[in-house]
Formats: C-alpha cells, structure tokens, sequence
C-alpha cells in the first residue's frame, strides 16, 4: 500500500508541472485498437519467507528462515486498447535471485543460487481519462493472473556440504495487482511510465540428494516489480 500511495503521489506531481502539461497537449495515451510498448527497467523485490517445512531430513533448527535477494531486470511490456480506457496487457522478462538464510543458521548461508524466474502475468487495465487539463497524464489501475515458471536453479553453497545435489521450485499460479501512470512526452506517441505490481504467490522448494528429497519447504513470494521507462503507442 505504501508504494501504491508513492505512485499516486507521483501522478499528482506529474499532473501538476506546466511544462509538462503544454509540450503533452491533448494527447491520449490510448486509443481503441492502437498498442502500446513499454521498455522498462523493473526492481524486483520477493519476500522468500518459509510459511511451512514438510521435510527435514538434515534436521535443520525449526527456526530457520530465509529471504530472497532482489534484482533488477529489463522489462518489456505489451498492451492492446479494447477501448481507449480499457486496456490488456502482458509482460516479457526474467528475473534471478539467491534465497539465503537470516535466522536459524549462520545470516547469509546460502541455500538456493541463481534461480531464475519467468513471471508471466496478463493484466486488464483502466486508464483515467483526468480531461486535457492533465497534460496527457493518465493513471491506471489492473488486475489480473499470473503464473511463476522457474527456468533454473542450483543447490546454494551452504546446502551442497550436506549431500544436495539438486534444487527445484514449483511453478504456481497467483494474482497480480497493478497501479500507474502513463504521461504523454508528445504527440507522436512516446510516454514515460510507472508501474507498481504486487504478486500474490508462493512456491515450494525442494532439495534432493540423489534422487531422495531431503527438504521440503514451502515459501511466499509476493514481489513488489516497480518499473520505470518509456513507452510507445502505435
């Protein structure tokens, strides 16, 4: 919600500038038919937090618990306009991130590396129209599924000592929120963008020595992806 709040904040800001307001003019930033690419660059930051542990063969202290790193990705978007307030959009990118250990176990013991994350989300957007006193400012606000593919993953340094020789995350289904706000730079097409999304996923961790499965954990993952960039509307 804080961030949310912070986009908000920004919209108002950016609405307010004049000069912004007169180069922007009247224009739009979606019209019915036209799509609109985004190259972002997206800080991804998950939480990674152990809400339950199936297995512990290693008997590992029943408070450990982890995070994970974040990151920041490229991000390329993609939307079509339904309607030229109504909108659907998806993204492209990966992400990669280690999963280390903050209580339980030395802070910093490494338990996952480079694990690497496809977070494929199709969002239906609502883009307000503020009238041409906005300057071609226009917030939005989305909803919609996503799906978390895990692409790769490997045993983390402070796992291998105890006999892991391979990791897997489950890939899992879960909703993603969306706010923010597309600002016309000119009339050609091209706009500045920010976009907060929240997730509301979890996965499932395991670590296999050989082909037994000696851990077992269950993890919430809710990243925030805050992004920035431009976009262009054909």
């Amino acid at each position: 919600m804080k961030t949310l709040m912070m986009i908000g904040g920004a919209v108002l800001a950016l609405a307010a500038t004049p000069a912004l307001a007169q180069e922007a003019g009247d224009t739009d930033t979606g019209r019915a038919g036209h799509v609109q690419v985004k190259l972002l660059g997206t800080y991804v930051a998950p939480d990674g937090k152990i809400t339950k542990i199936n297995r512990n063969v290693p008997n590992l202290p029943a408070s450990t618990q982890t995070e994970a790193n974040d990151n920041v990705t490229p991000t390329v978007a993609i939307e079509y306009f339904l309607t030229d307030n109504i909108s659907l959009e998806t993204i492209a990118g990966m992400t990669q991130h280690d999963v280390d250990t903050v209580a339980g176990l030395p802070a910093g013991a490494e338990l996952v590396s480079n694990a690497k994350l496809i977070p494929a989300t199709l969002t239906a957007k609502y883009h307000f129209d503020l009238g041409p006193k906005a300057g071609g400012v226009k917030p939005y606000v989305g909803a919609g599924p996503a799906y978390f593919l895990w692409v790769s993953d490997k045993p983390g340094a402070a796992t291998r000592p105890l006999g892991v020789t391979r990791t897997d995350f489950s890939n899992e289904f879960g909703v993603a929120l969306q706010a923010g706000v597309d600002v016309a730079l000119n009339d050609k097409g091209l706009s500045f963008s920010l976009d907060a999304k929240r997730y509301f996923i979890d996965t499932t961790a395991r670590w296999y020595a050989g082909n037994a499965l000696v851990i077992e954990t269950k993890h919430k993952l809710d990243p925030w992806l805050l992004s920035a960039g431009l976009a262009y509307r054909f």
